[in-house]
């Protein structure tokens, strides 16, 4: 994938870590090169609230062996606020204890740079961040900022989490790769969420083999890429149910299914188009339902909320508690039928966002293509390298059954190696 923006520099963190286990490298100087491309670019990106060196880097435990590590600004850190892009948590001070996922992140041996810019309290209203891979347009949201960070090469890893599209889609407008987590994998104490049932913690990285170093990290378990014993089952989603998806997109998707089927993996077409548009209808209920109760003080400062943040407020709090149990009724029927479709096949694999990043910085983009699986609570990976005629990059996604991490990062790998053999668009 090449993309002409001088801004677009991923790092890739299994080369940091190859250097760092082979003494090519120290940490010291990863830290250097951290902080000087933050100076370099954040000028034109703003991509930190706050940023800066630990005070202490010896010895660092871990596998990643004391990397830098970028956090959302909704995740607490300890000694840094939790400011959760929002003016009303302006004068909050530092949080006394790290986030769960932060702590389990330091002991995989990341250490935290600092705190990345959050959407207002992780939805639609954008802060002043800008995409690395087009600075005239929109990083997505709300994660969105933690994907920059990466894109630009101001961090090889940062965290994000996703409530409906909030990894994968900025993944797929900034061109790197991102894993969100089968949900409840992992604690989600410390991070200020908006919608229990959907949140889900995720990250990004630059490639594929960049979230498989990572994972292995952060579970204590080597991810071997590149030892199928054969190409994996693949069943596309096109999407078409949704009817969002741009020419560029759907060209791109059919030249990665050609690319798929070139290379014998046993393709077939999606047959549950259904419960992709109800499960994407019954996410936007338990959403606006769930972030009206857990943001409910909210409502006392509505006056200097977004617009977005207080439509989304007054659809969930109007919204009749039968209304909401049948939108989890369907969620739950839906994906069982979802779920079936894994004993034919290994992964599902699709669009991450409707097209390339919008122009403007005014809005972060259709999470329409994230909803049902992020309702269904599975595993995603999105996967860089697709341009459409511009040069911009789209991403895709590949969907897994739940805890199915380490087999889906091998079959998103798989994906990776087809995308990198095919012609540019």
């Amino acid at each position: 994938m090449s993309i002409g923006s001088p801004l677009y520099e991923p790092w890739s963190l299994a080369d940091l870590v190859a250097d760092l286990r082979a003494g090519r490298s120290t940490v010291e100087d990863a830290w250097r090169r951290s902080q000087r491309r933050i100076d370099d670019t954040e000028d034109d990106l703003a991509a930190w609230v706050v940023h800066g060196p630990p005070v202490e880097l010896e010895d660092p435990p871990g596998l990643l062996g004391g990397i830098p590590l970028g956090v959302k600004d909704i995740v607490d850190v300890a000694g840094l606020p939790t400011r959760c892009g929002t003016d009303l948590y302006a004068a909050r001070g530092p949080a006394e204890a790290d986030a769960a996922v932060v702590q389990a992140w330091r002991t995989a041996g990341a250490v935290p740079a600092g705190k990345t810019v959050s959407t207002e309290f992780a939805f639609f209203a954008p802060g002043p961040t800008r995409n690395p891979a087009d600075p005239s347009r929109t990083p997505g949201g709300s994660s969105s900022v933690s994907a920059a960070a990466v894109a630009s090469g101001q961090v090889p890893l940062a965290l994000g989490s996703q409530t409906a599209g909030s990894v994968t889609r900025p993944a797929s407008y900034c061109g790197v790769a991102s894993m969100v987590m089968t949900r409840g994998r992992h604690s989600t104490e410390g991070v200020t969420g908006l919608a229990a049932s959907l949140d889900s913690h995720g990250f990004y990285a630059a490639q594929v083999r960049d979230l498989a170093c990572a994972w292995s990290a952060f579970v204590g378990q080597e991810v071997v890429l590149g030892c199928m014993s054969a190409p994996p089952r693949v069943l596309l989603w096109d999407a078409g149910e949704l009817g969002v998806v741009e020419p560029d997109m759907a060209d791109a998707l059919a030249r990665l299914g050609r690319g798929i089927r070139a290379d014998g993996a046993g393709q077939s077409a999606f047959p549950a188009g259904d419960a992709v548009s109800l499960a994407t209808a019954a996410h936007a209920v338990v959403m606006s339902y769930e972030a009206a109760r857990e943001r409910s003080v909210l409502f006392a400062d509505v006056d200097r909320l977004s617009a977005p943040l207080t439509a989304l407020l007054q659809r969930g709090a109007a919204t009749a508690t039968a209304d909401y149990h049948a939108a989890c009724i369907t969620v739950a029927e839906t994906r069982e039928h979802i779920l079936r479709l894994f004993d034919c096949v290994d992964v599902i694999v699709g669009p991450a966002a409707p097209g390339a990043a919008p122009e403007g910085l005014t809005a972060t983009g259709d999470p329409a293509l994230s909803r049902a699986w992020q309702a269904w609570g599975l595993p995603v990976v999105t996967v860089p390298g697709l341009t459409d005629g511009r040069g911009l990059p789209l991403g895709i996604q590949v969907i897994g059954p739940p805890n199915s991490e380490a087999e889906l990062l091998a079959g998103a790998s798989w994906i990776s190696a087809v995308i990198a053999s095919q012609p540019a668009a």
